[in-house]
């Protein structure tokens, strides 16, 4: 018996196919942050908030940041969250593998595409990057650097071809060695973000200093630094 990921893509997949639902007047006026806009924005404001429920997303738009990383939600609620988070003026990136009821399949994206108000993706799955990029949807690709593995895959993946590649890598845990996080920042073709397991000022310089562009949080204490 297939398991409700399955069944729920594969609803998904025939109702993009047939027919189209009319899509309300919010999403056929906003306009999505270009590839380009999207790094500008993190490079201006490297802070950027990691969200995991309503209340956290709440608490983040109360703050300065401009770009939301949305780490929950399911196909029900994210269109709504992320209206939520675009009509507040911000930039809004979806972690696809956290959303409930989405596959690791290209009609996943083709769905935060056309059915959400995202500007783009986050994801550890390389596969879906370029059909994201080929969407117009900027993109992140998340790498958890664990042991010397990780690494080896940040540099193969930093030697595809330029269709291939995200427009930044974001590195999780946020607070790796320095010397680590300058050797992936030396590596990578794209700009790279530190997430994860930073919880003060120090943390944050530590990152930029050894060549992140930004760090994501979900520390609402650093989201107003």
């Amino acid at each position: 018996m297939p398991g409700f990921l399955s069944v729920t893509v594969n609803s998904a997949e025939k109702g993009l196919q047939g027919a189209q639902a009319p899509r309300h007047r919010w999403y056929m006026e906003r306009n999505f942050v270009s590839k380009r806009d999207f790094v500008n924005k993190i490079e201006a404001s490297p802070i950027i908030a990691a969200v995991k429920s309503d209340a956290e997303l709440e608490l983040s738009l109360k703050s300065e940041v401009d770009v939301i990383f949305t780490l929950y939600g399911d196909i029900c609620t994210i269109p709504a969250i992320t209206e939520k988070i675009k009509r507040a003026g911000r930039t809004a990136m979806v972690h696809l593998d956290l959303i409930a009821g989405l596959a690791p399949k290209e009609i996943s994206v083709d769905f935060i595409r056309d059915r959400t108000c995202a500007d783009g993706i986050i994801t550890t799955r390389a596969n879906l990057i370029r059909h994201a990029r080929d969407r117009g949807l900027a993109t992140v690709l998340r790498y958890f650097v664990l042991d010397s593995m990780a690494l080896d895959n940040i540099e193969k993946q930093a030697k595809q071809n330029y269709s291939s590649q995200p427009d930044v890598i974001e590195i999780l845990p946020g607070v790796i060695v320095p010397k680590v996080m300058k050797r992936i920042c030396a590596m990578s073709r794209v700009p790279v973000i530190a997430g994860g397991l930073i919880h003060d000022r120090e943390d944050v310089m530590n990152m930029l200093d050894s060549g992140a562009v930004a760090i994501s949080t979900s520390c609402p204490e650093v989201w107003e630094m």
